[in-house]
């Protein structure tokens, strides 16, 4: 293994720390897409409601200018059938107009209670509609506001972004490149692209497992790079005054 020593270690942490929170900003980054879709998305479902209600208004009054046409159809009816009454001649055709006039005048009593139904329906429709809309001015508000705070977010998260970049440029320069090479592969190997974690009472706080007392006993003279048994990330001792400092 390389040799190493405390200073070496600290800087190959704070590399790690770097790495991590950078990695968590791109992820952030890389959600953006996503969150703004969810945005627009929720803002189409709303409008295709409100055409929807719309539509279903309009319906409504369709149906009700039908029936009402269908009214003044059947009073058409009824006046001929009131003018036929003068010139009938016989009681029967005098008995049939009536039955006619009476039965136009029941079907426009029903059709005029179903008109008053489908008025009640529009106006509670439209009310409801009303309000949607109010809403839908507020969702259009409110989507617009949380864009420009995405927006905001990313471009402070692409300036540290930067920030860490120098960093972790200035830091690397402290190291030489054959650390630096092990440190990579250690970390491209790690599914949480962890490369180097500390060792807490012989276990590995990468996995969890014990190593061999032999290595927590080397391991804790720090002159030595070594890496976990288990996980193969790097590992490291903190001694208890470094860790109360």
């Amino acid at each position: 293994m390389s040799n190493i020593n405390k200073e070496k270690i600290a800087i190959l942490v704070k590399l790690q720390k770097i790495d991590i929170e950078t990695g968590k900003i791109n992820s952030r980054l890389g959600d953006i897409p996503n969150r703004m879709s969810a945005l627009d998305q929720e803002l189409e479902e709303f409008t295709r409601s409100l055409q929807s209600e719309e539509q279903a208004i309009d319906e409504l009054k369709k149906k009700y200018r039908a029936y009402e046409s269908d009214v003044q159809q059947n009073l058409t009816k009824i006046a001929k059938s009131q003018n036929k009454l003068r010139s009938v001649k016989t009681n029967k055709e005098y008995q049939s107009s009536l039955k006619e006039i009476e039965d136009l005048e029941k079907i426009n009593s029903k059709l005029e209670d179903e008109m008053l139904e489908f008025l009640e329906q529009i106006e509670h429709a439209e009310n409801i509609l009303k309000e949607r809309k109010v809403r839908y001015s507020e969702i259009v508000d409110q989507t617009k506001r949380e864009k420009e705070a995405i927006n905001q977010d990313a471009e402070q998260s692409r300036h540290k972004l930067t920030r860490l970049e120098i960093d972790r440029n200035a830091m690397s320069t402290d190291l030489d490149s054959g650390l630096l090479g092990i440190f990579e592969r250690v970390k491209a190997k790690q599914a949480d692209s962890v490369a180097i974690v500390e060792v807490k009472d012989a276990v590995c706080q990468g996995c969890n497992l014990n190593i061999p007392p032999q290595m927590y006993n080397e391991l804790q003279r720090c002159d030595n790079l070594k890496n976990c048994p288990n996980c193969e990330r790097i590992i490291y001792w903190v001694g208890n005054n470094e860790r109360s400092e």
